[in-house]
């Protein structure tokens, strides 16, 4: 179950169709075998690599393997330790989450573990983490709510999202919504603070709906919305199954008569459609390949360096690559793999991401974010705003 060699191949659009139809092994990689066990720091990279959200999670796991691969070709941390990688596939199902967290940390002796994608996963594996003291990094937007000593969030919140976008479809003659998503928490909490924000603004939520997992055929959800007279579809399906609806919308009457505002849609997504699929398509990020930056022509320089030209960069690859740089970061700070050390190092100790410094406050031990509204634009993403710093509340408030 285990290779030494590797790193993680970018998936192309090829690749996604790939993923899709099986399962990755756990594989530990980055370590170079003349190393002692006791000298390898691990690392746990979990990821749904397979199971309908194979989209964000070989994203999710290239960005957390870069930045460990980075620290071990400089030499390491703590006087030359190396890190040893080791991914284990969810295969997008919170059980096999669970029997993955306990492999990584109880067979593989994981220091720290950077994952999952949904909040359901996150939400089954968090006592594990609290019972075993094992600090969990979480990089995927979610819903807020969550406060543990053991788990920290490089997420955008609603906050960070719901009202700009709101304000921004406001602005844009766009008042009348249909809230559609995936069947769990995140999507229902999303369109929650959706609908509240966009009723208090006077405009109006005609509709709500939430799709089962792996859905084949939206043709009555479109005729749905044909009917409600909606102007605007709020997405809220992820993975494979959002790649489905889009191409179903693009296909129908709806395809220029309706936008279409899409939470957690990236460059991830742009590679399972084509240009007319995605145009328009507005959306929150807290990076964009195109952002026009330095610290994101620097970041989009070294993925193409080390994974190809064709590499996708996406928001989901800088969230896990700059969450994951953060624990380095606290690790050599506390100049310790003592996991209660490194956890409290990684608080207020900036780092510059792709979009701005970034850092874990102290009163949740979530990111302070910057944030963009983008949209898709023959074929790739572009920033139509960007927002600066938004403040968020404390979740354990």
């Amino acid at each position: 179950m285990a290779s030494r060699i590797k790193p993680l191949a970018s998936p192309t659009r090829r690749d996604i169709l790939k993923y899709s139809a099986g399962g990755m092994a756990l594989a530990t990689l980055g370590a170079p075998s003349i190393l002692r066990a006791q000298e390898v720091i691990p690392i746990g990279i979990l990821q749904p690599l397979s199971g309908g959200l194979e989209l964000l999670g070989h994203q999710g796991a290239q960005g957390t393997e870069m930045a460990l691969l980075e620290a071990n070709e400089a030499g390491g941390v703590l006087g030359g330790r190396m890190f040893e990688i080791i991914r284990a596939d969810t295969e997008t199902d919170p059980t096999k989450t669970v029997e993955r967290s306990n492999e990584l940390i109880r067979a593989r002796g994981a220091k720290a573990v950077v994952g999952p994608v949904t909040s359901a996963a996150r939400d089954a594996i968090q006592s594990i983490y609290e019972r075993f003291r094992t600090p969990l990094i979480y990089a995927t937007d979610y819903e807020g709510g969550v406060c543990s000593p053991y788990l920290t969030c490089y997420s955008a919140l609603p906050a960070h999202q719901v009202s700009p976008l709101v304000d921004y479809a406001l602005e844009n003659d766009l008042n009348s919504f249909f809230l559609l998503g995936s069947d769990y928490n995140w999507p229902q909490l999303m369109n929650a603070q959706f609908r509240a924000t966009a009723t208090e603004r006077g405009a109006t939520v005609v509709d709500e709906e939430y799709g089962a997992w792996g859905a084949q055929d939206y043709a009555p959800t479109l005729r749905k919305i044909e009917r409600s007279g909606a102007d605007t579809v709020v997405l809220t399906i992820v993975g494979a199954d959002a790649i489905t609806f889009l191409k179903q919308f693009a296909a129908s009457p709806l395809k220029g008569q309706v936008e279409i505002i899409c939470f957690g849609f990236s460059e991830n997504y742009l590679s399972g459609l084509t240009n007319a699929e995605s145009q328009g398509i507005i959306g929150p990020a807290n990076f964009v390949a195109s952002l026009d930056k330095p610290e994101a022509r620097d970041l989009v320089a070294r993925i193409r360096a080390r994974y190809g030209e064709e590499a996708i960069i996406s928001n989901t690859v800088d969230a896990h690559y700059t969450a994951t740089r953060l624990l380095i970061e606290g690790i050599k700070r506390a100049e310790s793999i003592d996991t209660e050390a490194f956890s409290e190092a990684m608080l207020e100790l900036p780092v510059m991401s792709g979009n701005g410094e970034v850092e874990f406050r102290r009163s949740d031990r979530h990111a302070e974010l910057n944030g963009l509204i983008v949209s898709a634009q023959d074929g790739q993403m572009v920033v139509e705003r960007d927002l600066g710093r938004i403040e968020a509340p404390s979740q354990c408030s």
